[in-house]
Order: C-alpha cells, then structure tokens, then sequence
C-alpha cells in the first residue's frame, strides 16, 4: 500500500487509517464529529497527499487541456484556477479536476503551462486518457509521486496562514493562486479552492518539504485549536456542501449536466464528448441527481433504492451520511425525472423498511 509524506505523523497521532485509493490514509484522528466541527468553526488540516498532478506545458497545452476538459480554460489567466471534468466520448466522466494556469517562468516562448489536479483513484486512468488524446504541441508530466498536498480549511485559516508568510493572503481570490515564500521555505504554491465549504487554501510542495511545512502549520494555528483532521470528516464537510465525490456522486456513465454540472460545462467550446452531451440534453435527461433530507436516524448508504410511493424504484442513492451539523440525515441519489423537483416526498429502502425523504436544494448547510 502507498503512503504519503506524513505517513509516519499519522501515526504518531495514533488515526485510524484505511485504503483509500491505494493508499494508507487516515480516517480519524478523534472523531468524526468533533473534526467536522473543528472546519467549520476553527481550523483544520487535511493531508490529501494521494491526490495526482500533472504539468501540461507546451505551444499547444491550452489546447489540449480544453480538448479534454469541459470548462472554458480560454478565461483563465496566470494565477487562476478552475474546476472543470473530463468527459469521455459518450458524454460520462472520466474524473472531475482543477486546472490551475501556471505562470510562465519555467516555459520557452510562445509556450503556456498547466497542473491539473486529480483524484487518486483515478490517477492512471487520467494519465492514459490524457496521452490518448495529445495529438497537440505539448508535453506531459506526472508530478504525483513527489508533490504533497495540504488541505488548511476553516474560518481561522487564513489568520493561521498569514503567519507563515509575508505574501496577503487575502489578496489571493476564490479559485485563485499565488507562489510565494512560506514556513521558510521557497516557491510553493498556496491556492484557495477546498473542498468542505469552510473557506481555507491548499499547500502544494515537493514531499521533502511536507514534515516542515506540516510542523508549521500547526505552529501558526496552536491558539486557533488548529487539529489534523481525516477523510472521514471530509466526506461529511463535502456532502453538507452537496458536492461530488467521483465514484459515488459522479463516474464514467455520468452525463455532467444531470449531475448538476452543466455550470462548467460550456457548450461554446470543443472536447471531448460535446456532441453527446448536447444529445442527451436535447433528447432531456432520465434522471437528475438531487439532495434528499431524511426524517429520522437511520443513515442512507450508497446504492440504497429510492422509491414513490407505491413502492416502485424511482433511482438509487449515491453519497449518505448523518449530518453533524443538522443532527439529521443526508442523501445525494439520482431520481427519475419529473420526480425530482425540489419539494417532493421520496422514500429510501433499506430491505423492506421504508424512510421518507424530502427533495431539497442544495447546499445542505449554508
């Protein structure tokens, strides 16, 4: 099994650590609920080391990364990031990203460059898929194995960061990054995106530099209550916010747009999969994900039916979870269409027990 950089701090703090994606990463370091809260009140720390980075760099990189992507890489500017998928040639996911525009120091004239940030499990498979399709002036570099990955998330954040630097913080925008000397250490790149809805920024930095870098964080954050915190917490940070989680939410057979994200999928431009995805729009979709709120305790899983009710099976649940924040049950799952406006009564099955849901918007917790 792989291991990140901190893998031994993990341990040291006695987490609870699992599989995921390969890799031995933690779940816990206390419980759940009290890092859940520990982000959306204080500060915490995520090591998401196992996530991949690719440089693309070239005369033509632009091009290819809009080729593979969905989003518009022509608005992005030197600094700025941005979310986007990779559609496959019929319209499904082959894994949601960020693309992030590098700036040009490190490139030949005329030559623009890109990290794309993917998830773990999807590492190879994104690396094949891109190659497949560079038939354009560029060139690829797979970054994964040496670059580390911290998740500082929480209000107190920023307060906890800016004392690591002399660069402002918060002239860094949503979706934006900068280089800049930090915790002592060179050239790293700082970008706010996250992941949990809680404001916050990410720490890229070769492996080497991780221990260091983690050490100081902590530092910077001792009076904030700064706390490690693990993917456990992550996916319920996520799930409040109502965003995908590749697998579960979203995958190869996924028409983005009945995921909820036609927003970064422009239509205006060309990649992979367009044409598809205009046909089944314009054919009208099956089925739309939806945000579901469940009366009582019982937590719905992954692959649990949904149903009308007269019993018959109206879709699946895809992410599920008890929502600390609510104290109630959460559900994202695809629901055939029209029953999937908001403000319609569901069920979710478990067996021959029945739980009644309601149709909600998204986000969970604002």
């Amino acid at each position: 099994m792989k291991k990140t950089p901190l893998h031994a701090i993990h341990e040291k703090l006695g987490a609870k650590m699992t599989d995921f994606a390969g890799y031995d990463m933690p779940i816990s370091y206390s419980d759940i609920k009290s890092e859940h809260f520990t982000v959306r009140n204080g500060v915490g720390v995520f090591d998401v080391s196992h996530m991949g980075e690719f440089i693309v760099r070239g005369k033509q990189a632009a091009d290819l990364v809009q080729w593979i992507s969905s989003n518009d890489v022509t608005t992005l500017e030197i600094g700025q990031a941005q979310y986007s998928c990779m559609p496959n040639e019929k319209g499904g996911i082959v894994d949601d990203l960020l693309i992030y525009k590098l700036p040009e120091e490190n490139c030949s004239e005329g030559e623009t460059a890109f990290m794309l940030v993917v998830n773990a499990s999807n590492i190879q498979k994104d690396w094949d898929w891109i190659q497949s399709q560079n038939s354009f002036d560029c060139q690829m570099i797979d970054i994964s194995k040496k670059t580390g990955l911290l998740a500082v998330q929480g209000p107190k954040a920023d307060a906890t960061l800016q004392k690591l630097t002399d660069s402002n913080l918060a002239d860094i925008p949503y979706y934006s990054f900068a280089k800049m000397n930090f915790a002592g250490l060179e050239n790293i790149l700082v970008s706010r995106t996250g992941y949990t809805g809680a404001g916050g920024f990410e720490i890229y930095a070769d492996n080497d530099k991780m221990e260091t870098i983690w050490k100081k964080v902590f530092e910077a954050g001792e009076e904030f209550e700064i706390k490690p915190i693990g993917l456990g917490a992550r996916d319920t940070l996520r799930l409040e916010m109502g965003y995908c989680l590749y697998g579960n939410d979203i995958n190869d057979e996924t028409i983005p747009n009945a995921a909820g994200l036609a927003w970064i999928t422009k239509t205006n431009t060309d990649f992979v999969g367009k044409e598809a995805i205009l046909k089944a729009k314009e054919e009208g979709l099956k089925q739309r994900l939806c945000a579901m709120l469940l009366e009582g305790r019982r937590i719905p899983r992954q692959g649990y039916e949904i149903q009308n009710e007269q019993g018959e099976k109206i879709g699946v649940v895809t992410s599920g979870s008890l929502s600390p924040t609510l104290e109630q049950p959460i559900a994202l799952g695809y629901v055939n269409v029209p029953l999937h406006k908001r403000g319609n009564t569901v069920f979710v099955a478990k067996g021959k027990k029945t739980f009644e849901a309601k149709i909600v918007k998204l986000p969970f917790v604002k």
